[in-house]
C-alpha cells in the first residue's frame, strides 16, 4: 500500500527510491510484524483469558500435559494478522504471487478459525469434522493451484518439477501440476499442525523454513543469481521476500510468547495456515521436493502418525510409545525443553543440507 502510494502520487523520488528495494521493504515488514505481535500479544492473551478461551488437553496424552488445561489458544491470528497488515503495507500489491498467497493465507486462517471456535468458544472436543476440513483445505489449495498456474501460463518453467542436487534433470508434469500444487499446500497444513503439540515445537522449524524460503524467492526472482547457481528464474517471485520477511517477523515475536512454558498456543488457526504457506511458498519458488528435506521435521511428525496407525491396523502393535513422534521421546523420559530444542536443532540442521544444494546443483 505505501509502496503503491509513494509512486503514484508523484513525491520527490530522491525520498522514495529506496522503497523500490525489495531487500528495504523486507526489513520493514519483518519489523512491523514483530513490533505487531510483541505490542498486541499481552493484551490478546489477556483478553482470552478473560472470556476462558484456553485449550482443551487430551485426557490420553502425556500426563505432564494436562497442567495446561487452560492455557490460552488462536495467537496464530497474531501470526497471521501480523503477516497480512505488514504484507499490505510495504509489499507490491500489482504482484500476482503476492495476491495469491494471501488469499490462501487468509483461507486457511478462516477454516483453523473455524475449527477452534468449534472447540474452544463451543466446547465441542471434535471441532471441524475431518471431511469438512480436508474439503475445505483442498478447494482453497486447489483455488491457489489453478491462480499459479495462470498467472504462469506462457512462462517457459511452467509445469516443470526439479531436482535437489540435479541441475540438468527435470520433469514437465503439465496440467498435472495444479494437482502436485494443491497436494503440497494441503500436505504441508496438515503436517505442521500434527508437528504443534509442544509449547514452541511447530515455531521454531516454521522460522526457519521462513528464513530459507526468504532466501530461496530472493535468488529465484533474481535473474543474475539464479543464472550463477543454476537453479529456475521465476519472474515477479522476487517480491516474495517481503512475505516471507513478514512472517519471520511474526513467527519471531510470537515465539516470545510460546516458549516453554508457553503463555498461549497458536491453535489450528496458527498451524493450518502457517503450514500451507510454507507449501505455497515451496511451490511458488520451484522448491517442492526440496521442501521435503527442508521441512523434514514436519516429514518425520507425519510419517511417525501414518506408520503408527498403519502398524495397529494391520498388526494391532504400535512402533511407538505415542504418536506423533514428539511424544514418543516424552514418554522415553525426555523432558519437554529438550524435545523441542533438540528438534529445533534438526530443523537448522536439515535447512543446511537444503541449502548447500543450491551450490550443488
Amino acid at each position: 500500500m505505501i509502496y503503491w502510494l509513494l509512486f503514484e502520487l508523484g513525491i520527490d523520488p530522491r525520498f522514495t527510491n529506496v522503497f523500490k528495494y525489495q531487500s528495504f521493504r523486507s526489513g520493514l515488514a519483518a519489523l512491523t510484524a514483530f513490533i505487531f505481535v510483541i505490542f498486541l500479544g499481552p493484551k490478546f492473551i489477556a483478553r482470552m483469558k478473560a472470556k476462558q478461551f484456553g485449550q482443551a488437553i487430551r485426557s490420553d496424552g502425556p500426563k505432564s500435559h494436562l497442567k495446561k488445561t487452560g492455557t490460552p489458544t488462536m495467537g496464530g491470528l497474531l501470526i497471521i494478522g501480523a503477516l497480512v497488515f505488514s504484507t499490505l503495507l510495504w509489499g507490491d500489491l500489482s504482484n500476482h504471487y503476492l495476491i495469491a498467497i494471501l488469499f490462501l493465507s487468509i483461507a486457511f486462517t478462516a477454516i483453523g478459525f473455524l475449527d477452534d471456535y468449534l472447540k474452544v468458544i463451543r466446547k465441542d472436543p471434535k471441532g471441524l469434522a475431518s471431511r469438512w476440513k480436508f474439503l475445505l483445505q483442498i478447494v482453497f489449495a486447489l483455488m491457489t493451484a489453478i491462480a499459479i498456474q495462470f498467472v504462469q501460463e506462457g512462462w517457459s518453467g511452467q509445469g516443470i518439477l526439479y531436482f535437489p542436487f540435479l541441475k540438468d534433470f527435470t520433469l514437465n508434469i503439465g496440467l498435472w501440476y495444479i494437482g502436485l500444487t494443491t497436494l503440497v499446500i494441503v500436505a504441508s497444513s496438515n503436517a505442521v499442525n500434527l508437528t504443534d503439540g509442544l509449547d514452541g515445537l511447530a515455531i521454531g522449524p516454521c522460522i526457519v523454513c521462513c528464513a530459507s524460503f526468504f532466501l530461496l524467492t530472493y535468488l529465484g526472482g533474481n535473474l543474475k543469481f539464479s543464472d550463477y547457481l543454476q537453479i529456475p528464474y521465476v519472474p515477479q517471485l522476487g517480491e516474495l521476500t517481503v512475505f516471507c520477511s513478514a512472517a519471520l517477523g511474526g513467527a519471531i515475536a510470537f515465539l516470545w510468547f510460546n516458549s516453554y512454558p508457553a503463555e498461549i498456543f497458536m491453535g489450528d488457526v496458527g498451524s493450518l495456515s502457517l503450514g500451507a504457506i510454507l507449501g505455497t511458498l515451496a511451490v511458488l519458488s520451484k522448491n517442492e521436493l526440496l521442501f521435503i528435506i527442508l521441512g523434514g521435521i514436519f516429514v518425520f511428525e507425519t510419517v511417525s502418525v501414518i506408520l503408527q496407525v498403519a502398524s495397529f491396523k494391520l498388526t494391532g502393535k504400535r512402533i511407538f510409545r505415542m504418536a506423533p513422534i514428539h511424544h514418543h521421546f516424552e514418554l522415553k523420559g525426555w523432558s519437554e525443553p529438550k524435545v523441542i530444542v533438540r528438534f529445533w536443532i534438526i530443523s537448522f540442521a536439515l535447512a543446511v543440507i537444503a541449502l548447500s544444494t543450491l551450490k550443488l546443483r
